[in-house]
């Protein structure tokens, strides 16, 4: 595994260790970004799904630190338009004809964003934004509904959380209406699959959850 930069100068980790892989998978990272608990996933994926993976960071150019306000800020500031252009070239970079893409909380939003694309054979949210928080609202944004009623919203699959205030049932009944595919753990809350040290973590409900993803990403 090893970091890369994109031709257009984003920063990405990338495992291409595995012989022959069954195919690529582009990951989205959470709205904390790039970091070594997405580089050990990177690792993880690719020795485990033996594929091809790469994560992208999704602030290039910015500067933030650790703190959640500062980033909440700044993703008005990003462009829907960029970042697509950004998981196509990681995708490119993989170096696999059939690439997956596969996403957290803000990631998991920029998936059902990427649904259009046809790069991406199959496509997993983890806890996305169903719709656009009031305060991302920006006009280099469109809603996520939005982009799967003109994509292909019957490649992807979302894994909700019932007590997760960014994915309320409403939201997921129109999830449901436009052709997503839906996996819903109800005791669990936004972040419970991807990141053991929050307190949101459900370990069994996480194995489950990434166990669908790898069942939906190679069918």
């Amino acid at each position: 595994m090893m970091r890369i930069t994109l031709p257009s100068g984003t920063q990405c980790e990338i495992d291409k260790t595995v012989t022959n892989p069954t195919m690529g998978l582009v990951i989205a990272p959470d709205i904390f970004g790039l970091r070594k608990l997405f580089d050990d996933l990177v690792s993880r994926l690719a020795k485990d799904w033996n594929m091809a993976v790469c994560a992208v960071d999704p602030f290039p150019g910015h500067t933030l630190g650790a703190e959640i306000e500062p980033r909440f800020a700044a993703v008005p500031t990003l462009s829907d338009q960029t970042h697509l252009r950004d998981l196509l070239q990681a995708a490119d970079a993989l170096g696999t004809p059939r690439v997956g893409l596969m996403g957290f909380c803000m990631g998991g939003m920029y998936c059902f964003n990427s649904a259009g694309a046809e790069r991406f054979q199959k496509i997993v949210s983890f806890y996305g934004m169903i719709k656009l928080p009031e305060g991302w609202r920006s006009t280099t944004h469109a809603e996520p509904l939005d982009y799967l009623h003109s994509g292909h919203a019957d490649r992807v699959l979302a894994i909700i959380g019932g007590k997760d205030p960014y994915t309320p049932a409403a939201d997921v009944a129109e999830l449901k209406d436009v052709g997503v595919r839906t996996e819903i753990y109800p005791d669990a809350e936004h972040g419970f699959a991807h990141d053991a040290s929050r307190p949101a973590h459900r370990a069994q409900d996480a194995m489950s959850a990434f166990t669908h993803a790898q069942n939906w990403l190679v069918k």
